[in-house]
């Protein structure tokens, strides 16, 4: 394993990223809760200066926007926390104690970025929470409610992968798309992804 290259001191300031001191920039300035002239410059300065002492690597581009795909992932995240909702409220109220189950699901498209927009997603659903996230073999393991028998874990397992092809097609690259479509033609032929 190679250790991280540091930019020359000189570079650093060019190599900033402004998307990040525009970030830091509006925290600042919510933090504060006023916006103002001297809010917004002594922010970029902040901004600056965290980029300057704190370099990032380089982010490399890992994402796309597809509006069609970005439509179709937020129209069925709110249906996924709908009848998610209505499943928790069923288990929660039956009698006897919830069934709850730990999962471990292996991701098709392990990159950094579709792995963090899938948990995000996965922990946003009610009833599902991420316990861990094992980035080198690309496994969300995550605690399920009501996923007492084999039937409603294999369900769960399903709709986590539904999700993250949701993900990859509205975020991901032609790789990533490539990928999840090449899993799902497989998936046709050979069964369930394991």
């Amino acid at each position: 394993m190679t250790a991280p290259q540091r930019l020359p001191d000189a570079s650093r300031l060019r190599a900033t990223q402004w998307p990040m001191i525009l970030g830091l920039t509006v925290l600042w300035v919510l933090l504060w809760g006023t916006v103002s002239v001297a809010n917004v410059l002594s922010g970029v300065l902040v901004g600056v200066l965290v980029v300057f002492v704190f370099p990032l690597p380089p982010i490399e581009k890992q994402a796309r926007l597809h509006p069609v795909g970005v439509l179709r992932f937020a129209l069925r995240f709110i249906g996924d926390m709908v009848v998610s909702s209505w499943r928790l409220n069923k288990s929660i109220l039956a009698p006897g104690p919830p069934s709850c189950a730990v999962l471990g699901v292996r991701m098709r498209c392990p990159g950094d970025l579709m792995l963090t927009v899938t948990a995000v997603a996965v922990s946003a659903v009610p009833g599902s929470t991420v316990l861990e996230l094992d980035r080198r073999a690309g496994t969300l393991y995550l605690h399920v409610l009501g996923a007492g028998s084999q039937a409603e874990r294999d369900r769960a397992r399903r709709e986590v992968l539904r999700l993250e092809a949701r993900v990859v097609r509205a975020f991901g690259t032609p790789a990533d798309v490539a990928a999840i479509d090449a899993s799902e033609t497989a998936e046709e032929v050979f069964g369930p992804w394991a």
